[in-house]
């Protein structure tokens, strides 16, 4: 199905769950990996994000982890990994035998840095740890995620604090700040799993967060049922605007854990200082409160960077997108991209997209 003078019809950029989805549709519907299409991962092995994320978080703390498509040809679930190891050991290990049984041949480690106009076609340039390559395409999947574009909010005097600032990307183990007063900011579940975390070392814990914290009683949410925080981020893939936040618009469920966090006073959110100085933070009544560390477990933005050289940025903002295709460029789709961002929203956009690109394609 490649078209003459392309190296490949369709290069999926990123192997997490939703490029992982994408492809095993594709090679479903005839495409072979390695030659018809390519995947495209920066990672150093496979797992996508969670190969970043902190040691000690398990998958029975986080949200729900869906089982790729396919998956149970592995004989292998997430629903009955062991949740005594670390979450990211699971997941990449899941993904390698993934990886391996349908035979995808990711290309890894390959840090795509443009993606640019061909002529008719596209052309993505990538750094696979040795120099730039160059591969030519007719179709764009990207499915990038987020975890490569962390947000920190500013606040005056943000940069003239002289403790540690940590983003969720850097954060590795509660044992770094033992004796130390941290700050912890955010609103869902990774700033929650900072705090049970850091309860042990730190010295002093607070908690703060940009709006009211509403817990949920367990059960009450599926994080991927969430329907009108999925509706929120579709009106705004759809408008070309920003990305709302998911967590802000579900709330966190009240797990026993978190409940008895709750209950010894752990988890109790102060609203957010108004101003940050050089040894502390300080509050809207003029009080000052010292700090050894700020943990900014503050969220991401799509990471969109390589997709700039395409103009696709709307002014309000965002990319439109509906339906996981660009509005202004056909050859260009998002796998995982506002409502499809909880793992069974890319597995199902990972069937709808594959089915587009294929119809696409039969049109050169």
């Amino acid at each position: 199905m490649t078209t003459a003078g392309t190296d490949t019809s369709v290069v999926v950029i990123g192997a997490g769950q939703a490029g992982l989805s994408v492809a095993f549709y594709l090679k479903r519907l005839g495409l072979d990996p390695g030659n018809e299409f390519v995947l495209l991962d920066r990672g150093p092995g496979t797992g996508g994000a969670w190969q970043s994320r902190w040691e000690g978080l398990r998958l029975g703390s986080a949200h729900r982890v869906n089982d790729l498509p396919g998956m149970d040809e592995l004989g292998v679930s997430f629903d009955t990994a062991d949740r005594t190891l670390p979450a990211k050991e699971v997941v990449a290990d899941y993904y390698r035998r993934y990886e391996e049984h349908y035979g995808l041949q990711v290309v890894r480690p390959a840090i795509v840095t443009a993606v640019v106009n061909n002529g008719a076609n596209l052309r993505a340039t990538f750094s696979d740890g040795e120099g730039e390559q160059d591969v030519t395409t007719d179709i764009i999947v990207n499915a990038t995620g987020t975890w490569g574009a962390p947000f920190i909010p500013w606040y005056s005097g943000r940069d003239s604090f002289r403790g540690r600032q940590v983003h969720t990307t850097d954060y590795l183990e509660a044992k770094e700040f033992a004796g130390q007063s941290v700050v912890v900011v955010g609103g869902g579940t990774s700033a929650i799993g900072f705090l049970l975390e850091l309860e042990g070392s730190a010295s002093e814990l607070t908690w703060v967060a940009r709006r009211d914290i509403e817990f949920l009683d367990e059960g009450e949410l599926n994080m991927e049922a969430g329907t009108a925080a999925v509706a929120k981020q579709d009106e705004a893939a759809r408008a070309g605007r920003a990305l709302p936040s998911i967590v802000s618009g579900t709330g966190v469920p009240r797990t026993r854990r978190i409940q008895a966090g709750i209950d010894r006073g752990l988890l109790i959110a102060r609203p957010m200082f108004s101003a940050i100085e050089a040894d502390g933070v300080r509050w809207a009544d003029g009080t000052f409160q010292r700090a050894d560390a700020i943990i900014w477990a503050t969220g991401f933005r799509p990471e969109l960077r390589h997709l700039a050289p395409l103009k696709l940025r709307e002014k309000a903002g965002g990319i439109t997108v509906a339906q996981g295709s660009s509005w202004k460029d056909p050859r260009i789709f998002f796998a995982g991209y506002g409502p499809q961002a909880s793992t069974i929203g890319a597995n199902r956009a990972g069937r709808m997209i594959a089915r587009q690109v294929v119809a696409t394609l039969s049109k050169f």
